[in-house]
């Protein structure tokens, strides 16, 4: 009976702890690039507030999916789901936009396209995208990411 006893405490204890292992595994960190729920900083001054100045987005569309196909989809899959072909090289990985994309301001999106994310807190190998594309291809890429919304 002693022996029963042990073994059936010890296959107790070892279901207990693969449990733990197998949650934290699951859970992430705060870090993963995949987590929605973390807190995003404000645009800083010189976005703050910014909008698309699109007078019709809907032509921006088509040239924004354009450029999203030559320069992003690498990255961030053709849904921006964070699944791109170059996705599981980096760390951190894309994040899957198209689920942000309802919770993501315009200035907060012209921001990180324009300064990439090689700086805290995001440090990620998004390149800054303003010296390559101009102001109006960086709005139509926003463009075309609002079609994405999931």
């Amino acid at each position: 009976m002693k022996q029963w006893i042990r073994k059936s405490s010890f296959v107790a204890l070892s279901a207990t702890l693969v449990f733990i292992l197998v949650a934290a595994a699951c859970g992430g960190s705060a870090s993963d690039s995949n987590t929605l729920d973390i807190e995003r900083p404000a645009p800083p001054a010189e976005y703050a507030g910014k909008t698309s100045p699109l007078v019709d987005a809907g032509a921006a569309v088509g040239a924004g999916k354009q450029l999203y196909t030559a320069n992003c989809v690498s990255c961030h899959g053709e849904q921006a789901m964070g699944d791109g072909p170059a996705s599981n090289s980096l760390n951190p990985k894309p994040k899957p936009l198209a689920f942000e994309m309802k919770s993501l301001k315009d200035d907060y999106l012209f921001w990180r396209i324009s300064e990439g994310g090689a700086f805290s807190p995001f440090a990620s190998a998004m390149p800054a995208w303003k010296g390559i594309l101009s102001q109006d291809e960086i709005w139509q890429v926003i463009a075309f990411l609002r079609t994405l919304d999931k």
